[in-house]
């Protein structure tokens, strides 16, 4: 009978791990996740194991089998064929291996129904959490473990912060990580669970929501095995933390292609939307969503307000962003007379002092400053858009360091929206290296505002 959760401590922060399949062949599976752990740092005892070969791989000696390492081990990584994985299984049961990774394919996936299954009965028999089969597995940039078997010259590795992202599907988790490494956020921990043979979304999403260094969690959901216990977890994770959640197979022919691609039940997109919403989930669309959320929540205070202060130096661009932000259910803020004469004083008199307040063309950091200050100080703005093009004359790296300067001081949610070429792309990382979101696009921006007030009124119980 499965435990309610899984413990995935040693799994996510081992002392020891066993690789079954390393080789001494760098283009095999086992030889890449082995030199992962010496490209990431892991600071813990490894011990390759491969029944057909006697001698070192990577300087350290091999094992015929797990049953041969006279020592504990907190994680066994899985990567052999997949006739032979139940045998190797039952050896890491018999050995007291603490958590496992089935990398391996060739499961239920492809209708190996009965082969799963005895993956899942080992697991329950020795009370051992396993990951997988059908995964990437995971990796936790604090205590240094990488047990993916993609080449590090081909994935950027993300720095450290606070976001973990859990995936059931490889391709997917690859792709984010990948993007996540040039966002400017940072990553806590990934786990790609493939096809859920033991360990599930539901041990994971649980995990993660008391797991001290997550602040955010992002989850890309094919279908849950457990649903009312996932119900259970979800609703106690959003009350804690934000949940981004992505669902695939939305459509009848997605949630053919996911059975086929990791077995799993995809089930209703609009019965799972309709639980997302209940619990607070913040549901991104598509992967731009995904990515744009995390941002605005990985950096940005929460509020229940939805009067929007914003600042463009263009005017165009300011009533293209009025227009998204009144089509995501947002609203203009409206000055308080104080502000009003405090701009009239700081501003050209070519101004129109309201919202949104175009500053002119030729703006430069301090009539940024100025317009910022005002707007932020304001009781009637509950977070601002600060629309920054730096093709015009004023703007430059003066303005972008400014509004990191602020940022770091402000007390309310700040976005900017910058699009542009090579020259805004420059300041455009350099703001968000610093923890200011940054977007491209108005409409993007609009809908994780939209995202971040809607969670803070579910979190608030506003909703």
């Amino acid at each position: 009978m499965k435990r309610d959760y899984a413990d995935l401590r040693y799994i996510m922060n081992p002392r020891s791990v066993a690789i079954i399949g390393a080789s001494p062949n760098p283009d095999k599976v086992g030889h890449v996740i082995l030199q992962n752990y010496f490209d990431v740092g892991y600071s813990g005892k490894l011990f390759p194991v491969n029944n057909a070969y006697e001698g070192k791989i990577l300087g350290l000696q091999t094992y015929k089998s797990v049953l041969d390492i006279k020592r504990s081990i907190d994680l066994a990584i899985i990567a052999i064929p997949a006739e032979h994985v139940s045998e190797v299984l039952e050896e890491c049961g018999r050995a007291h291996v603490k958590g496992v990774i089935i990398i391996s394919s060739g499961f239920a996936e492809v209708g190996e129904v009965k082969r799963q299954e005895e993956i899942t009965r080992i697991a329950d028999k020795y009370g051992m959490p396993v990951i997988g089969p059908n995964c990437l597995g995971v990796m936790d940039m604090r205590s240094r473990i990488d047990t993916m078997y993609l080449p590090t010259f081909k994935l950027d590795k993300p720095k450290i912060g606070s976001v973990s992202f859990a995936s059931q599907s490889g391709a997917v988790g690859s792709l984010i990580l990948d993007i996540i490494s040039h966002e400017g956020f940072g990553l806590s921990k990934f786990i790609s669970y493939g096809n859920a043979a033991d360990v599930d979304e539901t041990d994971i999403l649980n995990y993660l929501a008391h797991d001290k260094d997550t602040k955010i969690i992002i989850f890309y959901l094919e279908g849950a095995k457990r649903g009312k216990e996932f119900i259970e977890v979800a609703k106690k994770a959003t009350r804690i933390k934000p949940v981004i959640i992505i669902k695939g197979g939305r459509t009848e022919q997605g949630a053919s292609a996911a059975h086929s691609h990791t077995a799993a039940l995809a089930g209703s997109a609009e019965a799972y939307e309709a639980v997302f919403r209940q619990f607070g989930f913040v549901i991104a669309n598509d992967l731009d969503e995904l990515i744009a959320y995390a941002k605005i929540f990985d950096t940005q205070p929460l509020t229940t307000g939805n009067r929007i202060g914003m600042i463009t130096n263009g005017g165009g661009m300011g009533v293209l962003a009025t227009d998204a932000l009144y089509k995501n259910g947002l609203r203009l803020a409206e000055l308080s007379e104080e502000s009003k004469k405090t701009l009239r004083k700081s501003m050209p008199p070519i101004v129109n002092i309201r919202l949104p307040l175009d500053i002119g063309g030729d703006a430069d950091d301090k009539r940024f400053a100025a317009a910022l200050d005002a707007v932020s100080n304001d009781p009637n703005v509950d977070a601002l858009m600060v629309i920054t093009l730096f093709q015009t004359p004023g703007a430059d790296s003066r303005v972008a360091s400014m509004l990191i300067h602020r940022s770091m001081e402000a007390k309310k949610p700040i976005i900017v929206v910058s699009p542009g070429g090579s020259y805004a792309q420059v300041h455009n990382d350099m703001m968000e290296s610093s923890g200011v979101p940054v977007y491209d696009s108005e409409d993007l921006a609009a809908k994780s505002l939209r995202a971040l007030i809607g969670y803070s009124k579910y979190r608030a119980g506003k909703v």
